[in-house]
């Protein structure tokens, strides 16, 4: 067995792939350069992540497969499954070695596993929409944050960047420790070291506009005002809104009772 180990990035694992056809390798499983001392065993490449071998893989798969087939390799990537590079290896290998679309081909296993994530990631980009609650500083800075299960970030950018075009905004991702930030042109990607604790709460209290909690009390008193009583489903709640993401959520803050 070969492990193929790249530096963790789409273009890298794309790298990876063309070195597998390039060098003829056998019997491979993808892993992160971070991740490489744990393989003591077998052989190893190192990939150099490079643009033209990464173009080229990238190009041909456009020719195999329509936009939504395209989506799922991407998406894959970023569900954050174990071993998804695995199973984006096994359908691009599968892709290449067909004469014909392989989309429909579910009974493939591996067609199945990057729908599945692909699917995943998508449930996990609308509940982010749906979740996030924002909060204001004094220097009039909206902040969220959020730690989805999936790497979505940039997926949700565009749904905020027109929903509050009028307004600077930062949605920071506690689990992979970085963000995206609005500053009213653009959004860009943004690298923080933020730890959750008492030192962090009382930095996030200095800094809130003193009208947030005033907001936050609003939005909970809302939340209980429009919810019936004799028709709580709590098991269709959970369905809809898991327990995993109460914690960054204002309604479901002590005090709310829900």
């Amino acid at each position: 067995m070969t492990t193929v180990l790249y530096d963790g990035s789409f273009e890298g694992w794309l790298t990876g792939v063309f070195e597998i056809y390039e060098y003829k390798l056998q019997d491979v499983v993808f892993a992160k350069e971070e991740a490489s001392a744990g393989f003591l065993f077998g052989a190893t490449h190192r990939v150099v992540t490079d643009e033209k071998k990464a173009g080229r893989v990238l190009s041909g798969l456009q020719k195999r497969l329509s936009a939504e087939g395209l989506k799922w390799i991407v998406w894959t990537f970023l569900s954050d499954l174990d071993q998804y590079e695995d199973s984006m290896w096994r359908f691009a290998r599968h892709v290449f070695d067909s004469p014909q679309n392989v989309e429909e081909d579910l009974s493939n296993r591996a067609v199945w596993e990057v729908k599945k994530a692909a699917n995943r990631v998508k449930r996990e980009r609308h509940r982010m929409e749906a979740f996030v609650r924002f909060k204001l500083t004094k220097d009039g800075l909206y902040y969220a944050i959020i730690e989805p299960e999936c790497d979505v970030l940039l997926l949700i950018c565009r749904h905020f960047e027109s929903r509050y075009a009028d307004q600077r905004w930062l949605i920071y991702d506690a689990r992979r420790k970085y963000g995206i930030y609005y500053d009213l042109e653009k959004v860009d990607t943004v690298a923080l070291d933020f730890h959750h604790g008492r030192a962090t709460s009382r930095v996030i209290e200095e800094i809130s506009d003193e009208r947030e909690e005033v907001y936050q009390e609003l939005w909970r008193l809302y939340f209980k005002s429009v919810t019936i009583d004799a028709r709580k489903n709590m098991r269709l709640h959970l369905q809809h809104m898991p327990k995993r993401y109460w914690k960054h959520l204002t309604e479901k803050m002590p005090g709310n009772g829900l």
